[in-house]
């Protein structure tokens, strides 16, 4: 029976006296952070929450969020963690669908929270950073305690987001306490010598999403390193902050490397003390890999993976080699395949990336599928989406990550778009990210991303949304020509428009859904 919170008990026994969290100047120790987390624990045993029940998190990436997340497991909890930008309608479905008893809040989000309390089972609201109507301010809310970590087994909940519901209501996804107990071990041992004690993690990717959770708030917290959180993304802050402190590693999803370069100080920054840069969340441009690579010494390691596994799968690991434009290898103790509609394995290609205008991409690529410690329970009630989700196979039981991609002879995946992002134009299939990354190389891009739009004798055609860098002087016209001369011709944008920025999620993630919903409501 092991509880997650365990491994932050062992980092307080071994490094007790070494920083835990650093925020806006002011440091907490293993062994101050330990006591936080018992008096959030006695205070949810005191309100007779405990094994099972549920507690949302419904905060930006400050001190509470670590301590109430952990406090949370050592009752016993699970932990339900809630996007800070999303309002009442949004809320309300989490809370409802995950019979949260508890919510701790950002003092000025507590309103959207009660708006909805009524509808659920959610009996304490906690309030951060101010008082709020309604709410117990987080410091008055915490006991005096240093209880028990209450005994979990490995497959019981630990934590449970929610995926984005790009299609649908957003989904309740299980992880145990193995499964993010595995995946943070996983993630510690990317680099040489693992995560250190004297290690400083860049806390910018945000603690709701899974990436932020497991790959750098927890895989620090369980090896005695220190986690600077911020609340929000901005690259001169960033940047500053690794700077003045000597931060050791930074995890990312593509849009924060891309912003950092198209600063324009970019080439004044000093990032030497980074080990380690690791990106994820969606595919990074090539170019923008070989940009940062240019301007700074550390290079970036591309990753892959899901809320469902925890999220983690595939890393170009320092210690496993690197080849640019692939995910990597899978990491100890997952396994992945590729595989076609009937489930039957894809052979891999000699040596990849291969040149995708001369290889038959619908012969090689197939759906990528992983197993192992790492993959959730489930989804959370749905029993006919875990239906979908899984093919049992071999003795294993594999799931279904909905990616198209590929592998070679020597272990390296590789991804080429989203099924549902695929562009089948006039009877041929474009991925949208092969046209991306030969429009990251045009000079005068900044930002860029393709989709499918409806056309009345292709079906679908080819529409290239395009932020251009400052003062540049470029016309749709140019870009058009730019990829017809280095695409084959049903590949290249029919249609160009420059647009003040793209809609991203927290994360990151081009919503690519809004730029469809932008172009209907424009016609």
């Amino acid at each position: 029976m092991t509880n997650l919170v365990t491994n932050v008990a062992a980092a307080v026994q071994e490094h007790g006296e070494n920083t835990a969290i650093s925020y806006e100047g002011a440091e907490t120790s293993y062994e101050e952070f330990w006591g936080q987390i018992g008096a959030f624990a006695t205070a949810l045993e005191e309100r007779g929450v405990g094994e099972d029940d549920r507690v949302a998190l419904y905060l930006p990436n400050v001190p509470p969020f670590l301590i109430a997340f952990h406090g949370t497991l050592r009752a016993g909890g699970a932990v339900v963690p809630m996007n800070p930008q999303y309002k009442s309608r949004e809320i309300g479905h989490l809370l409802g669908d995950s019979e949260a008893r508890v919510v701790v809040a950002l003092a000025d989000l507590v309103p959207f929270v009660r708006e909805v309390e009524d509808e659920t089972s959610v009996e304490h609201v906690v309030s951060v950073g101010g008082d709020a109507e309604g709410a117990t301010p987080f410091e008055e809310f915490l006991e005096p305690g240093d209880p028990d970590v209450v005994d979990r087994a490995d497959d019981d909940v630990a934590v449970q987001p929610y995926t984005s519901g790009t299609t649908g209501q957003p989904k309740g996804v299980q992880l145990t306490h193995e499964n993010l107990a595995s995946n943070a071990k996983a993630a510690s041992q990317l680099i040489p010598d693992g995560i250190r004690p004297d290690d400083k993690g860049l806390g910018v990717l945000p603690l709701f999403h899974i990436y932020g959770m497991t790959v750098t708030m927890n895989a620090a917290l369980f090896n005695g390193a220190a986690y600077y959180p911020m609340p929000e993304w901005d690259a001169q802050d960033a940047v500053s902050l690794i700077e003045d402190e000597e931060l050791t590693i930074m995890h990312g999803v593509p849009a924060m490397y891309n912003d950092v370069i198209n600063q324009p100080n970019a080439e004044e920054f000093d990032l030497s003390s980074l080990r380690l840069c690791g990106v994820g969340g969606s595919g990074i441009p090539v170019e923008v890999l070989r940009r940062f690579e240019e301007l700074y010494e550390p290079k970036i390691y591309e990753g892959y993976g899901l809320t469902e596994t925890s999220p983690i799968t595939h890393f170009n690991s320092p210690i496993e080699g690197r080849r640019v434009g692939s995910i990597g290898k899978t990491v100890p103790g997952v396994e992945s395949k590729v595989v076609t509609d009937d489930f039957e394995a894809v052979d891999p290609v000699s040596e990849g990336p291969v040149d995708e205008d001369d290889a038959d991409l619908d012969e090689i690529t197939g759906e990528i599928v992983v197993s192992g410690p790492n993959v959730m329970k489930g989804y959370y009630g749905l029993p006919e989406a875990n239906e979908e989700a899984f093919t049992e196979d071999g003795g294993k039981r594999w799931f279904h990550t909905g990616d198209l991609g590929y592998h070679d002879e020597d272990g390296f995946f590789y991804v080429v778009d989203r099924e549902k992002h695929m562009i089948v134009t006039g009877g041929y299939n474009v991925y949208p990210r092969e046209v991306e990354e030969l429009l990251f190389e045009h000079e005068a891009v900044a930002d860029a991303a393709v989709a499918g739009i409806p056309d009345e004798r292709r079906g679908e055609t080819v529409k290239a949304f395009i932020v251009p860098t400052p003062d540049a002087d470029v016309t749709e016209e140019e870009i058009k020509e730019y990829c017809l001369t280095n695409l084959a011709e049903y590949k290249h944008p029919r249609e160009v428009e420059f647009v003040d920025e793209l809609p991203r999620t927290t994360t990151g993630k081009v919503q690519k859904f809004k730029l469809r919903e932008q172009e209907a409501e424009a016609e």
